[in-house]
């Protein structure tokens, strides 16, 4: 919860607040230092968890297995662009807003896992599904927003907010599902797995440096904008994205559903401390169908279980009889 709240808040914050004399930090810039930052973290961890040494470990799982790595470098384009467009959101969209649209991945994760494994939802996750999509679209036009709230320029803002989080949810949805697709059933480590979708995630995001702001790193560099809580951002994206790694797959269900639904409450509780949040009647009702949506949809089924009589043990009773009768 402290990950999910902390991380959204303190990227509103870099977005939003620096000096009038510094640059805005480039977005592709801060994804590729926290995929290297990641990296190196998964690169220690295995250091001293391995009874092999590291090179022997990234010779057996990178070099000596290209078709695996070929097939981690979808989800690590998808999670890499992702990455950007969380901060194209949170550069237009207040942090409450945007912790309660980007639940709109329950929903694709749903849909790609429909199409491509065939997985087939309740009637009850259903609904849970369209309590949601309807709940994110009161929370779009409830007009909420924090200090940085402007009426003239907030319409285009919330456009722009909600396109990335669209976009955003599509990606995180088809990559963790594709990424169950393929691994299903792998004996590989999660640090491993991490550095064998970190090394592609690596390229990617420092060609996306130079092909989308080549113009910006000319005038102010790669570290242009950098201060002590932009770093900050960083590295507890970096490592947070590790921890729910292991959260992930570790915890019970349950525990991630509180977590998601109460880091929605913790951010609103924190945006109108801080960031005078202001929170419109929609946006609460908005906030409140999404909060419940994402339990129902994570409650488990329940099935009715019919008790029938045990059925009468025909070869058994059979043998019975057949010992009377030579009786």
């Amino acid at each position: 919860v402290a990950q999910m709240v902390g991380l959204v808040l303190l990227m509103r914050y870099t977005r939003t607040n620096r000096a009038p004399d510094q640059p805005l930090y480039l977005a592709s810039s801060a994804v590729f230092i926290m995929e290297c930052m990641k990296f190196l973290i998964c690169c220690c961890v295995i250091t001293f968890q391995s009874e092999s040494n590291l090179l022997e470990e990234l010779k057996e799982h990178v070099w000596k297995s290209p078709m695996e790595m070929l097939k981690l470098c979808v989800p690590s384009l998808l999670y890499t662009v992702q990455n950007n467009l969380l901060y194209l959101a949170l550069t237009n969209l207040d942090a409450s807003t945007y912790q309660v649209l980007y639940q709109l991945k329950i929903l694709t994760t749903a849909l790609f896992s429909a199409l491509l494994l065939q997985r087939k939802f309740s009637a009850k996750k259903w609904f849970a599904l369209v309590v949601l999509t309807v709940g994110v679209a009161i929370v779009q036009v409830s007009g909420s927003g924090d200090k940085h709230h402007n009426a003239a320029t907030d319409s285009r803002h919330r456009l722009v907010g909600l396109v990335a989080v669209l976009c955003a949810a599509c990606t995180s949805g088809f990559a963790g599902v594709y990424f169950e697709k393929i691994l299903k059933g792998s004996q590989t480590t999660l640090w491993l797995r991490n550095i064998q979708m970190g090394l592609p995630s690596i390229l990617i995001a420092f060609f996306t440096i130079y092909s989308k702001d080549s113009k910006a790193v000319a005038e102010q560099g790669i570290l242009g904008g950098f201060s002590v809580m932009v770093w900050t951002v960083v590295t507890v994206q970096a490592a947070g994205g590790l921890i729910v790694a292991v959260v992930v797959k570790y915890a019970d269900n349950v525990l991630k559903v509180f977590a998601s639904s109460f880091s929605i409450i913790i951010s609103c509780i924190i945006s109108a401390i801080f960031f005078d949040f202001h929170a419109t009647f929609l946006f609460v009702i908005g906030a409140g169908m999404v909060v419940g949506a994402t339990v129902i949809y994570s409650s488990p089924d329940g099935r009715v279980r019919t008790h029938r009589k045990p059925a009468l043990p025909v070869t058994n009773t059979s043998s019975a009889s057949r010992r009377s009768h030579v009786m």
